[in-house]
């Protein structure tokens, strides 16, 4: 079950009017191995006490997420193949997002590898491993 299932279970226990010893009673009998702790548990009773009663996650300060887009891709795949030796912090400042990003597209989504210090497709041919070198 994700968190927002937990939350709705633990609201149903506080509408019950059980306590919070009895609603990690309850979901440790049900969900013995996934249930949520003591702690999770007070602070959404604390919530629900203080009339928040929205089970959903709320929004976080932070970075914003980088979208993942085809044009993205591209744009990702022009700069690596014009230099096959660039780096993820160089392509990370020239994008303008985190390098963890950065590494994901090349591994997943253009499915590239490091080879000798160059980033080259995963699965090239004898021709292609060849003329590459």
């Amino acid at each position: 079950m994700d968190k927002k299932e937990f939350r709705l279970l633990i609201k149903y226990c506080f509408l019950k009017g059980k306590n919070t010893v009895e609603a990690k009673t309850c979901l440790d009998s049900e969900f013995p191995n996934t249930a949520p702790g003591k702690s999770t548990i007070k602070v959404c009773y604390a919530q629900f006490r203080r009339g928040e009663m929205n089970t959903e996650d709320g929004e976080r300060s932070g970075r914003p997420k980088w979208v993942v887009t085809d044009e993205h891709i591209k744009k990702l795949h022009k700069i690596v193949l014009n230099d096959r030796k660039f780096k993820f912090n160089q392509i990370s400042d020239t994008l303008k997002t985190s390098s963890e990003c950065v590494h994901n597209i090349i591994r997943e989504g253009l499915g590239m590898r490091k080879l000798c210090a160059k980033w080259v497709p995963r699965e090239l041919t004898f021709v292609q491993k060849a003329t590459t070198s």
